[in-house]
């Protein structure tokens, strides 16, 4: 980066986590007036900082207060952009239009809404349509519309089965799927194995990409989606509620140390056990252990970052093994976890 725009991403670090959107404002606006590019600013200031933001929370230097506050002042920043009197106010004639949406339940929508902006800037018409966009009507949007392709992002890896069903919709529907975001994999592994037409592992990519060519439009042959959903991830679906209470039960016997904690504390452990059935669950439907054993890491150094010893997390994997008697390839994905930790 040059050093206008590492100047200015310390800039912007610091009015965002001091909560202070007019000097927030004032970075990127002033960083336009001084001839940085919208999409640079978009991707190489916002985007850094809101990554950093992340990072940061993961390693407990910033509160759960302090990530929301920050990542609110990077989300008026992009509205502050999107509405800039140097940007122009029409698309650019010969451009087509794109939809940008979140997968149904995917509220992480920042990634999405800088996608949208940088495709703006390039002179596409586009319909951004937020965080957790029901798939019926999001379908119901492509008939209306007939957009040259829809966007869809996701952060999570618990919405790859919801993600699956928006893919194959959205095809059905005559128009090519882009996927983007952490839930599909570092490679684009899990888009590919849910049929997206194309992946792409960042927006600068992804606006490439479309500008590169349209992509080809599905025949509306009322085909059924490839299916992954087996036994072990229905039946595990089924019983993710009870199985989480029973976990619990079990951890109070493991961990002695629960006994002492607070309401708050055994709130936020539920909470956890709650993300280990949903990420093994994912899992299971993507047919990969290693989905499941990178949630288990990525967990580990969070919990431990914030004083929970890492013995905490393998107890919680020995009571899931337990009750997964007749799951064999959930014991297999749990016994990979555990080796990965050891």
């Amino acid at each position: 980066m040059s050093g206008g725009v590492e100047e200015r991403v310390e800039a912007l670090w610091a009015a965002a986590t001091a909560g202070d959107e007019r000097a927030a404002t004032r970075v990127a606006t002033d960083a336009l007036d001084a001839g940085i590019p919208m999409e640079t600013l978009l991707l190489d200031v916002v985007a850094a900082v809101q990554s950093r933001v992340g990072h940061e929370w993961a390693a407990n230097r910033l509160s759960v207060a302090q990530e929301h506050t920050a990542t609110a002042v990077n989300e008026r920043v992009l509205a502050a952009l999107a509405h800039h009197p140097t940007r122009q106010n029409d698309p650019a004639p010969g451009m087509g239009r794109i939809v940008v949406a979140c997968i149904d339940g995917e509220w992480h929508a920042f990634p999405a809404r800088l996608l949208a902006e940088v495709l703006r800037a390039r002179g596409w018409h586009v319909d951004y349509l937020g965080a957790q966009v029901p798939t019926p009507h999001l379908v119901a949007h492509l008939h209306l519309t007939n957009p040259d392709a829809v966007a869809l992002s996701s952060s999570l890896a618990i919405r790859l089965p919801a993600a699956h069903t928006a893919i194959s919709a959205c095809q059905a529907a005559g128009t090519p799927v882009v996927a983007g975001g952490a839930a599909f994999g570092p490679d684009g592994r899990y888009a590919r194995l849910l049929g997206a037409d194309a992946w792409a592992p960042d927006a600068r990519t992804a606006a490439d990409l479309l500008a590169a060519g349209p992509l080809p439009r599905h025949a509306t042959s009322g085909e059924e989606p490839r299916r992954l959903a087996d036994r072990e991830y229905t039946d595990l679906t089924r019983s993710a509620g009870s199985l989480v209470g029973a976990v619990m039960d079990d951890l109070t016997r493991r961990v002695p140390a629960m006994a002492g904690y607070t309401e708050q504390q055994t709130e936020r452990t539920a909470e956890d056990v709650a993300y280990l059935v949903d990420f093994l669950r994912a899992a299971l439907y993507v047919h990969d252990p290693e989905l499941f054993s990178a949630f288990v890491g990525w967990m580990t150094n969070v919990l431990t970052a914030r004083g929970v010893p890492g013995s905490a997390v393998l107890a919680a994997l020995d009571a899931l093994a337990d009750r997964l008697t007749g799951f064999p390839r959930a014991l297999d994905t749990l016994a990979r976890a555990r080796m990965t930790l050891r």
